[in-house]
């Protein structure tokens, strides 16, 4: 008898690659309209606190499921994504402004990013790693769109400069790890070995000035367009609107 055929590997923008990216679209315009549609404060409180739940919820089943054997280079939440996660997480509970201001800016470019160009390394659809990392990229990136779109919560240059002090701080420190623990959190210390965006960027080190330079610029022109009018909120207030989050926001 023969042993059954192994499953294939994921291969990006392949099929499965095509319908996460559908779902994706798909799922962001129901989170715009979802938020837009609320007509009270109460129905708007318990989306966003379900949605933050389910995805909080979302990474501690996967971070427990693939942190055993724990090892130095797999189980330590020092990716951008694990940050990423647990602040979307976070911002959509509590809808704190700081916490907004990170879903916001990394969602919207890193996770992204990961849609276009996945780092992803394992079998296809429908294995527990690509069901895992899917899952997680599309719930944080919803999360910022849900936020922004849907409820009108609004980022500021002060956003801006807190994200990115926040993010050369991880940097640091992940680089320091990554270093010390012949580890590559967040391909800071190396570039992945699946094809990437990174490999336009140039050799390593040099490929994280270029990406700290194409991250200012974006993150400032995804700033701009709510801060160029002096009648444009800059800061939205920090807790849940009391009234309808639409007309509360923008």
């Amino acid at each position: 008898m023969d042993a059954p055929t192994a499953q294939r590997e994921f291969s990006a923008y392949g099929l499965s690659h095509w319908i996460v990216l559908a779902v994706f679209a798909v799922g962001a315009v129901q989170v715009v309209v979802i938020g837009r549609t609320h007509r009270n404060a109460d129905a708007a409180r318990r989306f966003s606190r379900t949605f933050g739940a389910v995805t909080l919820a979302l990474y501690l089943a996967i971070y427990l499921a693939t942190m055993f054997p724990p090892t130095l280079g797999r189980s330590v939440p020092l990716r951008l994504t694990d940050l990423a996660t647990l602040v979307a997480g976070y911002a959509l509970w509590s809808h704190r402004h700081w916490a907004y201001a990170l879903t916001y800016y990394w969602c919207l470019t890193l996770s992204t990013q990961a849609l276009i160009s996945p780092a992803l390394e394992s079998p296809d659809f429908p294995h527990y790693e690509f069901l895992a990392f899917w899952a997680i990229h599309l719930a944080v990136v919803w999360a910022a769109i849900y936020l922004t779109w849907g409820i009108g919560m609004r980022p500021d240059w002060r956003s801006y400069w807190f994200t990115v002090a926040v993010t050369v701080a991880w940097v640091a420190i992940t680089f320091v790890f990554n270093s010390l623990a012949d580890s590559n959190y967040g391909f800071v210390n190396r570039k992945p070995s699946t094809p990437s965006l990174l490999d336009v960027l140039g050799p390593w080190p040099w490929y994280l000035g270029t990406v700290a330079v194409v991250l200012l610029v974006v993150w400032a022109l995804m700033t701009w367009p709510w801060v160029r009018s002096p009648a444009t909120p800059t800061s939205p207030a920090p807790d849940p609107p009391t009234s309808s989050p639409r007309t509360e926001h923008g």
